[in-house]
């Protein structure tokens, strides 16, 4: 089965995210402009360790999810586009002659894989994309190859399967982030042209960093931190479940000494990875400033977080939004949209392969 990274889908479709302890959709459609509606959303917790190091590890429980979240979206539509972690995914960028047909390409794509992959091919589905001319000879083009073992993509799809879904695209999370990007790229200065941006995602217990340069991205990195450092500690000092730290965290309802004692601790320590992550790119690449800071995840919806993060760092720093933009559909609540909004940028960016463009 080949599965498609790249190719465009007929639309419509669902993009879900899955994370370690959520499974977050999102549905657009066409505005009518050339922009998109959000015509729904919605994000079901999943049980612990049922997902372990962006593996699924518990497929009942994770379908589970996927069916919780598919019946609170409120939609018909059955399709879907999922995405498999960067770490599970290898990509390599290629030069190949311009003139090659399609069946060609293939073949020299399998042999460039046969290379640089270490496991059998049989075991692995690959998909290639011509990026465009070569930068340095016209008679080339620039061909990205990204390949994952079978095994993470079924496992995925036997999840979905199991919730009454169909998996129409298999993409990457951090092409999803980027297709999503453009979105908020239109709230910061020049739309992002000529401007190096550092989007910081923040999950549950990994924070992904993607450094992007004139709207390319140059640069990708994970740290170890997250969300889930707050909710353990709310879990520790009050006496709570996971599942009632989540909600509180969410939905407020703490004692008055969550914000003093549990809270801004943790926002400090937020801003120092983030400033630690910064000096690490500055550092190690041939870029000495970043210009912007987009912060991402369940963390960027903690009130005030862009200005500590900006104080902290001296960059300019927004929280994501990729419906800032769109019309929202009158059956959701736009206030909770753009609340939830930071944590939605994948299952956004997937949902997008689903409007023709």
């Amino acid at each position: 089965m080949k599965f498609s990274f790249f190719k465009d889908s007929t639309p419509p479709l669902i993009g879900i995210d899955i994370s370690s302890t959520a499974v977050k959709m999102v549905e657009l459609a066409d505005d009518g402009r050339g922009g998109y509606k959000l015509e729904g959303y919605s994000i079901s917790p999943l049980a612990k360790d049922a997902m372990v190091d962006g593996n699924v590890s518990d497929l009942e429980k994770v379908a589970d999810a996927m069916k919780l979240a598919w019946k609170l979206l409120g939609s018909r539509e059955k399709r879907t586009a999922l995405a498999l972690p960067a770490a599970a995914v290898i990509s390599k960028k290629v030069l190949m002659s311009a003139g090659l047909r399609e069946e060609d390409m293939e073949a020299q794509v399998e042999a460039e894989a046969n290379q640089y992959i270490p496991f059998s091919l049989d075991e692995v589905n690959i998909d290639f994309q011509v990026i465009g001319p070569a930068p340095n000879n016209p008679d080339e083009v620039e061909v990205l190859i990204a390949a994952s073992r079978k095994e993470k993509i079924e496992d995925r799809v036997a999840a979905a399967e199991g919730a009454g879904l169909k998996v129409t695209i298999m993409d990457v999370e951090s092409y999803a982030t980027e297709a999503a990007y453009t979105l908020v790229a239109s709230q910061l200065l020049n739309s992002g042209r000529e401007q190096t941006v550092m989007i910081v995602d923040i999950g549950a217990s990994m924070t992904h960093i993607n450094v992007l340069h004139d709207n390319k991205s140059v640069y990708t990195r994970e740290q170890s931190f997250g969300g889930g450092q707050l909710t353990q500690e709310i879990q520790r000092r009050f006496g709570l479940s996971v599942e009632e730290a989540e909600i509180a965290k969410r939905k407020g309802g703490l004692p008055e000494s969550y914000d003093g004692e549990v809270l801004q601790p943790f926002v400090q320590l937020l801003a120092m990875e983030v400033a630690r992550a910064l000096q690490f790119f500055t550092s190690s690449t041939q870029y000495n400033r970043v210009d912007h800071i987009v912060l991402a995840g369940g963390c960027a919806a903690i009130p005030s977080i862009d200005v500590l993060v900006q104080d902290r760092t001296q960059v300019n720093t927004i929280v994501a939004n990729p419906f800032h933009s769109m019309g929202v559909s009158t059956r959701l609540k736009q206030q909770q949209a753009m609340i939830d909004a930071p944590s939605l940028l994948i299952a956004c960016g997937l949902a997008m392969r689903g409007v023709a463009r």
